[in-house]
């Protein structure tokens, strides 16, 4: 747990003193989100080390309060520093929003989802209005009534298809689990039989839309502008982790026309230890799906029954910016994976 705290909570510190201070924190913050997580995941060699799977860890927890809590103190700080009269220079502005950016994508979206998953009615919705804050609520809803249920299918819109390449998987995600979230939402109201005015819909619009007209308001229509690009740099990186992720996996149909069940073999993974810490174990990722209420520490790894992405996650979000350099790379990996899990 000392190793998810001080991963994921260093480069919040750190851009909060940029905020305050810029000059070498901006570029310690923007240095550790790119050079240091690449750095530290070679400099240690890949292995499978888990922890024991029943084991429960009451202070993750914990963890995503503080970095749930952190979030919503980051996020105007962030803004305000960029967009606001910070007195930062230029360059020092454009680290601190990429920084920033960085940490709402690869941090903030971890901790919404494993906020989400949570027994706890607060604190999913904590979860909830993390994403909200990011102008993409609905993904609470996607991932948990469509994702989770559809995945490795053409059913879900968060699934990757083989030979799809990232900007068009993107277009296709990003409105398609807008529509299947509401409409999962909506069944399960109809199947309760509540008032439509409960649609969890209304917390995502509305407060989306809160959102942009507070930055309207305290920092213009230049504040809104970095606020929305903030935004949409961090659902880009939501949209890569699920592409990465799920690229080419699909569940096979049984003889009765349905899907077979989720396993391991329908996640891509990653070993690699310090994008591990950063992303609460978020490349542990088939597990996740088998498992959805363990406790991220103790999500586990199997060599032999799961496939394993060629770099560390983070790596592979960057190679599926190139999409003829992706397909190349991982192609091959998924029809041989195929073929093994025939």
């Amino acid at each position: 747990m000392f190793l998810f705290a001080l991963a994921t909570t260093v480069p919040t510190l750190l851009i909060i003193l940029a905020t305050q201070m810029g000059g070498g924190f901006a570029w310690m913050a923007f240095g550790y989100m790119t050079v240091l997580i690449a750095f530290l995941d070679k400099l240690v060699a890949r292995q499978v080390v888990n922890e024991d799977a029943d084991a429960e860890f009451p202070s993750a927890v914990w963890l995503l309060k503080t970095l749930g809590i952190l979030h919503f103190i980051l996020l105007p700080t962030c803004l305000w520093a960029v967009a606001g009269p910070s007195g930062l220079s230029v360059v020092e502005r454009l680290l601190v929003g990429l920084s920033g950016g960085m940490v709402f994508g690869q941090i903030g979206h971890p901790v919404a989802h494993e906020l989400i998953h949570q027994s706890s009615r607060p604190l999913r919705l904590m979860g909830r209005l993390l994403y909200t804050s990011l102008l993409v609520g609905h993904h609470a809803s996607a991932h948990l009534r469509v994702h989770h249920i559809h995945v490795a299918s053409d059913a879900d819109p968060n699934t990757a298809r083989l030979g799809e390449g990232f900007y068009r998987f993107a277009l296709r995600a990003g409105f398609g689990s807008f529509r299947a979230g509401f409409a999962a939402e909506r069944k399960m109201l109809a199947r309760g039989s509540k008032p439509m005015w409960t649609h969890p819909y209304l917390i995502y619009v509305f407060g989306g839309i809160a959102c942009v007209v507070l930055s309207r308001i305290w920092f213009g229509p230049f504040g809104m502008a970095i606020y929305v690009c903030l935004c949409l740099y961090a659902q880009m990186q939501i949209l890569l982790s699920d592409y990465v992720q799920h690229y080419g996996l699909k569940r096979k149909t049984l003889p009765n026309g349905a899907l077979e069940p989720v396993n391991h073999a329908h996640s891509w993974n990653a070993p690699n230890w310090f994008s591990s810490a950063v992303t609460l174990n978020a490349p542990r990722h088939s597990d996740h799906h088998v498992t959805p209420t363990r406790a991220f520490p103790a999500l586990q790894l199997d060599p032999e029954g799961m496939p394993f992405l060629p770099r560390p996650l983070p790596i592979m979000a960057v190679v599926a910016l190139v999409p003829p350099l992706w397909r190349r790379m991982m192609d091959t990996k998924c029809a041989r994976w195929a073929n093994d899990t025939e």
